[in-house]
């Protein structure tokens, strides 16, 4: 018996077996849950791959969060492998090479505006999206986050879209909740992904966790943050929503250099 069983989960974002998306996927397999995977485009032949080293075989849909047309066919695609959705796994997060990097002051609007719209408003896009799945039995749509309650270097416009996922999570909290969709985020302390290598600087990050985290980082593991998106997606959170959680080895809670 696992936690998760007879669930279904729809996880996004999964490119590497190194990633949180891969290894919530992973766990919640093992935990007993239906998993559906979403990709798009030219990654889809990269998720199909990564895909082939979960533990059991995966339908995977087309999803671009920024494709109208995708995201009004999510729900059908979706349903033609689990009539419905018990959580959602937002893995999203995408600010072009001119809004980061210590390049805050002269990034250009066109660049600032697809740094929100991939990693900020498609949380509510793709909760939209999967609300016809949701809403009958209840669901959780659960978002990754990173700290975005101070600055951090070279972070820049992802630090603000960071922000504004924050925010979004608050306001789809308060209109979901009457639906039965909680809607919550998990803050993760710096993992070295694929995704993570694309920031400029991000490798100084490491060090400065693993000095300030009370109880230690690791940031080639993303286990603990992938147990706590399981924990989520669990029925021991039932009065949980608009929250921000934090798996960080609690360096939120420390102040100084």
């Amino acid at each position: 018996m696992g936690i998760l069983d007879g669930k279904n989960i729809l996880v996004t974002g999964v490119l590497t077996d190194s990633s949180i998306a891969f290894h919530v996927a992973r766990l919640a397999q093992e935990q007993g849950a239906n998993v559906v995977l979403s990709s798009f485009g030219r990654t889809t032949s990269i998720t199909k791959r990564i895909a082939s080293r979960l533990p059991q075989e995966v339908p995977i849909v087309q999803l671009d969060v920024t494709n109208k047309e995708d995201l009004e066919n999510l729900a059908g695609e979706i349903s033609q492998h689990v009539p419905y959705l018990d959580g959602v796994l937002h893995s999203i997060a995408y600010a072009p090479e001119a809004a980061l990097g210590g390049n805050f002051l002269n990034t250009e609007w066109d660049d600032v505006k697809v740094a929100l719209e991939i990693s900020a408003f498609s949380l509510k896009s793709l909760g939209m999206a999967c609300l016809p799945l949701m809403e009958e039995r209840g669901g959780q749509l659960l978002g990754l986050d990173f700290d975005a309650t101070v600055t951090w270097p070279f972070y820049d416009w992802m630090g603000v879209s960071k922000a504004a996922l924050e925010s979004t999570c608050r306001y789809l909290a308060r209109d979901l909740g009457p639906k039965k969709v909680r809607v919550n985020l998990i803050a993760a302390g710096p993992i070295y992904t694929t995704a993570a290598k694309g920031i400029p600087g991000f490798d100084q990050f490491g060090p400065m966790w693993e000095r300030r985290a009370p109880i230690g980082w690791d940031t080639s593991d993303p286990v603990p943050t992938a147990k706590a998106c399981v924990a989520m997606f669990s029925d021991w959170f039932p009065a949980t929503t608009g929250e921000i959680i934090h798996v960080d080895g609690g360096v939120h809670s420390q102040g100084g250099p």
